[in-house]
């Protein structure tokens, strides 16, 4: 590490020597004195990149959202603690601080629950849209090619106030999206929006109301609802988020962006871990129903079975959210009243993993979507609906990333380099020349 001058300021460099020439890199420092060495200029300078499968070490913006110590298990939304935003906040509300930058007045939110209030509405050619699709496809990509297809009724030019309208919509549909994802899979009549609801109580009631049954949000389950997607709403730059900003780098409107984020998100190393999370605790009930048992497989190297739920790439500490969900997660199941032979498992895996030193030293503590498969099964969300609950509450993070990418003077089109590792050039071999 070195120091050199810079209108008239000490600014840290770090220094690489590559063929005899030694370059400096400036080091750029975060609000939480997150360092980095900034290697914009280093292939223009020494012909060097770097390599970094999976970009873990490379910093790829500069971002005012989300803060993120997997260490010291932290969470904040633009500086507010996530346990602080669950136990006050409503999903609107977070949504409003991601996309702006500060909270809401109560006029704000007002006035925001109402503009999304009165753009839930899908326009009726999506029940054609719909019908066209197989029966048995998985919610996530009808949600994907739906958010796909709104640019298709809102072909406006991207201007400032064209691009709110269209963050209004996206906020406003996508849990009739969602719910009208799950009611085709089924061959069930589609629910209008009730306005008069609020947003998860709206979702609810399009999922589970029927033309000849109607379906009374219970409070409590709709405040369980709005908890998981303020838990879900955004997490810094993750696999689907990063993918939002990449697509929107390329000037590509909104909607696109946020279709590709949903694609992103759909796969199991990322939205679907929940998923593997369910089917771990039905096939542990389904079998001895004992978590010990399951836990001694876990640890023999020479068994397949593995941990679902524990561990985190970015939390080596018990992940922040998992603590707010836990209490959740008993509070409804008191409320409907019923025995989850599934959370009596979760809880007990979670009992002994928490002292046991094989997994303790391995830093394998509950993540969010420990909880959050168990909470959704109780609600009586099918399985291949977790993801898309997922999407829904990532939304707003992928919407506030796209835009602060948009607005930063600096930004430029993603284009990733690479090490090439073919042939060599070669002539061309005719095709009777060929062995």
């Amino acid at each position: 590490m070195a120091s050199q001058m810079t209108d008239n300021k000490t600014q840290d460099t770090v220094d690489i020597t590559f063929e005899g020439k030694s370059i400096s890199l400036p080091i750029v420092r975060g609000t939480e004195n997150e360092s980095a060495a900034d290697i914009s200029k280093l292939r223009s300078t020494s012909g060097l990149i770097t390599l970094d499968p999976g970009y873990g070490n490379t910093g790829a913006c500069q971002s005012a959202i989300t803060f993120i110590d997997g260490e010291k298990g932290i969470l904040r939304y633009r500086g507010y603690p996530i346990e602080q935003l669950a136990e006050h906040s409503t999903f609107l509300e977070v949504a409003w601080l991601l996309i702006k930058g500060e909270l809401p007045t109560r006029a704000d939110l007002a006035l925001f629950s109402r503009e999304i209030a009165r753009h839930t509405m899908l326009h009726e050619d999506f029940r054609d849209f719909f019908g066209s699709l197989p029966k048995d496809a998985h919610p996530m990509p009808v949600c994907a090619a739906t958010v796909g297809a709104l640019a298709t009724f809102y072909q406006e030019p991207e201007s400032d106030r064209q691009i709110q309208n269209t963050v209004i919509r996206l906020l406003a549909k996508m849990p009739t999206i969602a719910a009208y994802s799950y009611k085709h899979s089924i061959g069930q009549a589609f629910m209008y929006p009730q306005n008069d609801l609020d947003y998860s109580a709206n979702f609810l009631q399009m999922m589970f109301a029927t033309p000849c049954e109607e379906y009374v949000v219970d409070p409590v389950i709709s405040k369980a609802v709005d908890l998981l997607l303020i838990l879900h709403a955004d997490h810094e730059q993750n696999c689907s988020t990063s993918t939002v900003r990449m697509v929107g780098s390329s000037q590509a409107n909104l909607f696109a962006g946020i279709s590709a984020g949903i694609s992103a998100l759909w796969g199991p190393l990322h939205g679907g871990a929940n998923q593997k999370v369910i089917e771990m605790l039905e096939q542990i009930a389904r079998e001895e129903g004992s978590a010990e048992k399951f836990l001694n497989r876990a640890r023999d190297k020479g068994d397949t079975t593995r941990l679902m739920g524990f561990g985190h790439r970015i939390y080596k500490n018990y992940d922040p959210r998992a603590a707010v969900l836990k209490k959740t997660c008993s509070q409804v199941i008191n409320k409907l009243g019923t025995s989850s032979r599934l959370l009596e498992i979760a809880m007990k895996l979670e009992e002994i993993a928490l002292r046991d030193e094989y997994f303790v030293s391995r830093k394998l503590y509950p993540n969010v979507d420990f909880y959050s498969g168990v909470i959704y099964k109780a609600l009586g969300i099918p399985t291949n609906m977790f993801t898309v609950m997922f999407a829904m509450g990532r939304l707003p993070g992928w919407i506030a990333h796209f835009l602060e990418m948009r607005n930063d003077p600096d930004f430029r089109i993603g284009r990733p380099r690479q090490v090439y590792t073919g042939s060599k050039e070669r002539p061309y071999v005719g095709m009777d020349r060929r062995s």
